[in-house]
This record gives structure tokens, sequence and C-alpha cells, in this order.
């Protein structure tokens, strides 16, 4: 029954007609959801408010039913572990965080009601045909593989802020002792100027403060666009690796790269399964830095990418 509860709860099982009409339900209550949530902040619908508590109810109670569930069979996203183990591992991932954070501001923490917007995330992995380089694999694999760089990025930035706010402090504290009345009070105007927003409820009035606004300024545009070369450089690596990919030996073979997340509905699966249930041909795995050739008895893991052949189009 858990093994049958954790196919129906993964998004994209198109052959299987119960999987399908969750995933359908799960969409209508996200979308209601947040209708609901903008909804409210309207005067004009104080009338209905009873009515859109309801609504807010219905759908978080299904919320909860989908996070419970996926807690039940995490054992199943996480074969390796133990049972614990694959419960914290399933609370502690990305998609275990949000959908966290989309039930608790029904509750208590109303501050984090936003991220009940992230639940639209989930809407997206329905219309994809396959799985085969997901935009947010992509975003994730740019930000992974540019991490030190965007750290050291964010380092010089950061020490660029403090830098600038107390020379600002030096320039402008004896004549705006309000605005400026210590190292860090002049941090908010490094900020806005540094990462060129520039709101101007803060600014210099003295000729040393101004000059050293303008060289600010300018060393803020060549600060922000460190991490915006980096991120850009990573996506055309990805784009230029896809292409790569796409053109050699997968595309001679008929092969489909696959990654598995959380909603994959081949989570849990042996390859013997995926062969016979989808169709799908698994030629090669690659798992964490492991690359080999699975056996038929291999249980797909969260994370792993797949060398895939697919008889049918429909998977």
């Amino acid at each position: 029954m858990k093994r049958r509860v954790f196919d129906i709860i993964q998004i994209g099982n198109q052959k299987d007609f119960v999987s399908r009409l969750f995933d359908i339900i799960l969409v209508a209550a996200i979308a209601v959801n947040i209708i609901v949530l903008f909804l409210q902040t309207f005067e004009s619908m104080e009338p209905w408010r009873d009515l859109l508590s309801v609504l807010e109810s219905v759908t978080v109670i299904v919320f909860i039913v989908e996070y419970a569930l996926r807690i039940w069979t995490s054992c199943y996203l996480f074969p390796e572990r133990s049972k614990a183990g694959a419960v914290i591992g399933f609370m502690l991932s990305f998609d275990g965080i949000i959908e966290l954070f989309t039930i608790l501001p029904f509750f208590f923490l109303s501050g984090f009601v936003a991220f009940r917007i992230l639940r639209v995330v989930r809407i997206f992995h329905l219309f994809r045909i396959n799985a085969s380089y997901d935009s947010f694999h992509v975003i994730k694999a740019v930000l992974y593989d540019k991490r030190n760089q965007l750290l050291s990025s964010l380092a010089i930035i950061f020490i660029l802020l403090l830098a600038s706010s107390l020379c600002m402090y030096s320039a402008e504290h004896e004549a705006q002792p309000q605005a400026f009345r210590n190292a860090f009070s002049g941090l908010w105007w490094s900020v806005s100027t540094l990462l060129t927003v520039g709101y101007g409820d803060i600014y210099p009035v003295t000729i040393v403060g101004k000059a050293m606004a303008i060289l600010i300024a300018f060393i803020g545009v060549g600060a922000v666009a460190i991490p915006t070369g980096i991120i850009s450089a990573g996506f055309v690596e990805q784009y230029t690796l896809a292409q790569k990919q796409d053109g050699s030996a997968d595309l001679a073979l008929g092969l489909q790269t696959i990654i598995l997340d959380l909603d994959s509905a081949w989570l849990g699966l042996s390859v013997t399964e995926v062969r016979d249930r989808f169709g799908a041909h698994i030629a090669m795995v690659r798992h964490h830095n492991r690359q080999f050739i699975p056996e038929n008895t291999y249980i797909l893991q969260l994370g792993d990418v797949l060398a895939v052949h697919i008889e049918q189009k429909d998977v």
C-alpha cells in the first residue's frame, strides 16, 4: 500500500489515472490557495471573507495530507537510508522545506505567507514532456558550479559596503550627525548606492562626501556586474554542454538525459520496473560522481542522472 501511495503522489505518471487525478487535485488546490491569498487583500471581498477562509482551510488540508504522505513514503525517495534518515532527508530537502512553509503560515508564522507562491513551481513539473535538461536543474547546476566565485564576489561586495560606510561616516558625521551617527549608520546608504538602487533618503551634503559618493557609485556598477557576469557565464557553459550532449552520442543512440527529482515518477523504482512500466531502457546512470551501467535490480535515487532510451512518447 505504501508503495502504491508513493507512485500516486509522484507528479508526471501519465499512464496512471489515479496519479494524474491526484496531480489535477493538487494543482487545483494550489491555484485556489494562491487566488484566495490575493483576494483576501481586497477590502471589497469582505462580504466573502468566510467563504475565502473555508476555501483556504480546504486547500491547506490538501497540502497537509500530501506532506504527511510524502513523509510516510520518504523511504522510497531515499532507499539507501534508514527510515528516520529518509524522513529527515525529505524534510530538509528544498521541496520539503517549501511545503512546510506553505502550511505553517495558516496556523502561525503569518510573515511567511509569501512562501505559498512557491508551490507554483510544482505545477511546472506537469507541463514537462520529459525531465531532459529541466530549467530548474540548470539554475541549480549553475549556482552550485559557480558557488566559490559567487561567494568570493559577495565577500568583496560586503567589504566594499563596510568600507564605503566608514568613509561616508568620516566625511558626513559632522555635517549630518542624525543621518550618520556611527560607522554602521551609513550602511543603508552604502547598500542603496553600491547596488545601484539610489533611494535618495540619505545623501551626502559635503564636497568630500559627494566626491566619495561618485567614486563609490562607479565601484558599485562593477561590483554588481561581477556576480551577474559569473552567473551569465555559467548559463552559457551549461547551454554549450547541453548542445554538445544533444549533438553527440546521446542523439546518435536515441538517448535522453533525465535527472530525477522529488517529483519524478521513477524514484524508488528498479531498472526493470522502469523498463516494464514506462518502456524506458536505462543505458547509463550517474550517481553523485560515479558513472556506471546499472544492473536490473538497481534502485533509482534522488539526483540520479540517467541516459535513457524511451520507446513510448507519453511517459
